[in-house]
């Protein structure tokens, strides 16, 4: 696969490069898939993205108003979920991490419920894909009121991975360490947002307070040289979604983009869609982008591809 994903770049085929096998470990499910998908769901004609998003609130009014808004209730829920998994698929995404938010099981009554519709949407779309489920906390949940809630969360044996998302300034990273604790003992990966928005030692001090296995964006770490040596002697994945950063005003296109400081300072870096029904920017146009572009070697794509799968 390596020869095919090189010779792909090299040719510049898109359509050759969405076939070599890919990771996507930053994909929240219910924005996850293909605005054409959705269209033609529900009979619509959504307006496409012409502009940057000045922060998170502004990304989600877009949202609201443009794409949500032909989703509603459960079917409109799992069209989005179904449009992930259908995205993944026609990607060559061969590992998904899926994030789904606390309390969007309310739709169906019970956990259970919610756990067998998702695992259904899954063997009917695309059972060959690695499904790996992400239980996401927002960043201003009260961590008391869903601490003993999530002992049944955990032991149903279904999340395999957790991440806080949000607003990294509605409180404080440390307020999480008992989730955290406890979703250690049940063997669950450890993963958060930080350092999209907040700064270079927001990166270092949740991974030191959370125990962290990898981190969601963490961008701001290429600023400073000390967190950069210590995120790659400790071997901390980011998991960064290049089209989300521009889009959202973290940096202003691919040349600029931290990811290329990141890796050459040694830190295992991914490329992801995070919110693809909004940008809609799929993994293989990034990764041709940054070979257009001049930013990264078809070999050093290639390695990042691979990060992805491991």
């Amino acid at each position: 696969m390596d020869t095919a994903f090189i010779d792909a770049l090299k040719r510049c085929d898109i359509e050759s490069i969405k076939k070599i096998p890919k990771g996507d470990l930053h994909n929240h499910a219910p924005r996850g898939g293909n605005v054409r998908f959705i269209e033609k769901w529900a009979g619509v004609q959504i307006p496409r993205l012409n502009q940057k998003f000045l922060d998170l609130g502004d990304m989600q009014r877009w949202y609201e108003k443009n794409i949500r808004c032909h989703c509603q209730g459960i079917d409109g829920y799992e069209v989005r979920i179904k449009g992930a998994f259908q995205q993944a698929k026609d990607d060559g995404v061969t590992k998904l991490i899926l994030s789904l938010g606390l309390g969007e099981e309310a739709l169906y009554g019970s956990l259970p419920n919610f756990i067998k519709a998702i695992s259904s949407i899954h063997k009917e779309t695309a059972p060959e894909i690695e499904f790996i489920p992400e239980l996401a906390f927002d960043r201003g949940s009260n961590v008391n009121s869903i601490l003993n809630l999530c002992h049944e969360y955990f032991s149903m044996n279904f999340y395999k991975s957790i991440d806080i998302c949000g607003n990294e300034f509605a409180q404080s990273i440390a307020n999480f360490k008992p989730l955290y604790r406890l979703a250690k003992s049940y063997g669950i990966r450890l993963r958060a947002h930080v350092g999209e928005f907040g700064d270079a030692d927001s990166v270092r001090e949740a991974v030191e307070v959370l125990e962290l296995d990898e981190v969601q964006h963490g961008i701001s770490a290429a600023n400073c040289k000390g967190i950069i040596r210590w995120l790659s002697d400790n071997n901390i994945t980011l998991n960064i979604c290049p089209a989300s950063n521009i889009i959202l005003s973290r940096t202003d296109d691919y040349k600029t983009h931290p990811i290329r400081t990141l890796f050459d300072g040694g830190v295992k870096v991914t490329i992801n869609t995070d919110d693809m029904l909004i940008f809609d920017v799929s993994i293989s146009q990034m990764f041709l982008d940054f070979y257009k572009a001049n930013i990264f070697t078809v070999d050093e794509l290639n390695d990042i591809r691979k990060n992805g799968l491991t």
